[in-house]
């Protein structure tokens, strides 16, 4: 048996409020009825009495009551002034309560009907009672003439003449009422077809579903994910996206520009447009941004998801270094053959002296640069990657040395400086130093590789003699896609900077000696405050940094350099 589904959300606020509208419609109604016949039965009683007190405070109808027959005086007096003021009955008695007047002349004489005992006290009252006229609201107010009492006046408004003026002003309500009944059904089924679309006609339990599905998938989904709203605020994040951006929970509501991203990422976030697979820099990340606007008449919004390729980045660098590593290893065989050749020839030749002197040479060249990489830099991570790096500049015409005072003791180094991130720095300043000084006449390369016991730091350096940075483009060199030489790179001192940044550590770019780009790392070896000048040229420059060309440079290391190759 298939169960009817749940009326939609918007079909049951629309009766709800329909019978809300009806319940105030109709209460205010009754509250204005029993107000206006509560008010009605207060302006009878005011009229009546007024009327009353005036008739017995009249000087004729004292005269009159002093005459032999009053009646002859009171009876057209009476009817007068009951045509003038509206009223339905006057009565004017003796104190027995025999009638003088009546509106109805066959009445005059016979004993009025009601109560007459608190006027013949001297006071004055109202009452409602059944007479000749029917039930009727009533004033009896004695008549003094010298103190004493010498009659009695009775003023009143039937009770049905009260009633068909009460039903006219129910009649105007119920018009009233009826006009904000309709119009308040009118306003409640426009606003609950506004409701409807946006709901889509879900009923309460398939929106509660829905927002227990959203929730479960946004934490869920790995990628980052924001959405803004039409005034570029963010209106959602999920955990990947905090993570990514590196944003707290009072980020959602704050516009986009004033979360402190770098200027490219925060410019991809707002663009109106499209954006497909950009990739950008923060200060610890590098992110694929896709962005999309949402749209529905105008714009209401942007969708942004955010990819994580910081690893795949670190991966992409490392396997570029192990290519050029193979290539400068291809090289250095084609090299051994060519020696080994020689060798050979001077053997057949019957030069055996000249073949070992030769071959003992070379020998003790190779082991002698080793030796003295491995002599200065004990910790093998660096020491492999200045040997690998000496071969690859070698292969490209650009000698590799290491500066005399170099000195990195094995196991000096602390865990909060990962191996990954040394190779990153320290790769990547060597490759765009080789890159800028490559071509060059005397084309070198001068690393600094020492730990400064006293200040707690490990410092590198890197320096070159190629043509330097430009002065207006220290402040550039760290942002992603900065290079002079050409598209499709300008990511490496991005990665450098953001490795630095990992490790609470600063790099500073200058001039070199030589008159080539000088870069300057300095790490902490020990745990210590985030240190707020995070790199007073470059580091300032927006997070998402990049590789430029003519970049490297051994800070300041001075010392007379000891060769690594040539």
């Amino acid at each position: 048996m298939h169960l009817p589904r749940p009326r939609s959300l918007a079909a049951q606020l629309f009766a709800m409020q329909v019978v809300l509208v009806a319940a105030v419609v109709v209460g205010c109604s009754f509250f204005a009825y029993v107000t206006s016949r509560t008010h009605a039965d207060e302006t009878a009683r005011k009229q009546v009495l007024a009327t009353a007190h005036a008739l017995a405070d009249s000087p004729s109808v004292r005269e009159a009551i002093r005459t032999p027959d009053p009646s002859t005086a009171l009876q057209p007096y009476a009817e007068r002034v009951r045509h003038d003021t509206g009223i339905d009955f006057i009565t004017i008695m003796n104190p027995q309560g025999i009638r003088w007047t009546h509106p109805d002349p066959g009445q005059i004489g016979q004993r009025f009907l009601g109560r007459t005992a608190p006027a013949l006290r001297g006071r004055a009252f109202t009452e409602t009672y059944t007479g000749t006229l029917g039930p009727s609201m009533r004033a009896v107010v004695p008549v003094r003439d010298g103190g004493r009492i010498t009659g009695l006046v009775s003023v009143g408004i039937t009770v049905q003449r009260i009633s068909s003026e009460v039903t006219q002003q129910v009649k105007v309500l119920a018009l009233a009422a009826g006009a904000a009944l309709a119009l308040g059904g009118l306003g409640t089924y426009v606003i609950n077809a506004r409701l409807r679309r946006h709901t889509h006609g879900m009923n309460a339990a398939e929106l509660s579903a829905m927002h227990d599905y959203h929730q479960a998938a946004l934490h869920a989904v790995r990628e980052g994910l924001l959405m803004l709203d039409g005034a570029r605020r963010i209106a959602l994040v999920n955990d990947g996206g905090r993570e990514l951006l590196g944003l707290d929970e009072s980020a959602v509501g704050r516009p986009v520009a004033e979360l402190g991203l770098p200027a490219p990422l925060t410019g991809a976030l707002l663009a109106s447009e499209p954006r497909v697979d950009e990739v950008h820099m923060t200060a610890d990340r590098i992110v694929v941004v896709n962005t999309r606007p949402v749209v529905g008449g105008e714009q209401r919004g942007t969708v942004i998801t955010l990819r994580d390729h910081t690893e795949l980045q670190a991966l992409s660098g490392e396997l570029d270094s192990e290519r050029g590593f193979t290539q400068a290893l291809r090289s250095q065989a084609h090299e051994a053959a060519n020696r080994l050749h020689t060798v050979v020839s001077l053997i057949e030749l019957g030069r055996v002296e000249q073949a070992v002197e030769f071959a003992t040479a070379e020998l003790e060249l190779a082991q002698e640069l080793t030796d003295k990489v491995v002599g200065a830099v004990a910790e093998p991570v660096l020491a492999a990657l200045l040997l690998g790096k000496a071969a690859q500049a070698n292969e490209r015409g650009v000698e590799l040395v290491l500066a005399e005072d170099s000195r990195i003791d094995d196991g000096v180094l602390p865990p909060t400086l990962p191996a990954r991130d040394l190779v990153t720095i320290l790769g990547n300043l060597i490759d765009n130093a080789v890159d800028a000084a490559q071509g060059a006449e005397g084309a070198r390369v001068t690393v600094t590789a020492l730990v400064d016991a006293a200040a707690g730091e490990l410092l590198l350096g890197v320096r070159d003699t190629g043509a330097g940075v430009d002065p207006d483009d220290r402040d550039e060199v760290f942002l992603r896609g900065w290079s002079t030489r050409g598209p499709g790179r300008g990511l490496g001192l991005g990665l450098v900077r953001q490795a630095v940044h990992r490790a609470r550590g600063t790099v500073e770019l200058t001039r070199g000696a030589e008159g080539g780009a000088e870069f300057t790392v300095r790490l902490p070896l020990g745990p210590r405050p985030d240190r707020t000048g995070a790199s007073k040229a470059a580091s300032s420059a927006a997070p998402g940094g990049p590789a430029g060309p003519g970049a490297p440079g051994g800070s300041g290391a001075p010392g007379a350099p000891t060769e690594v190759s040539r």
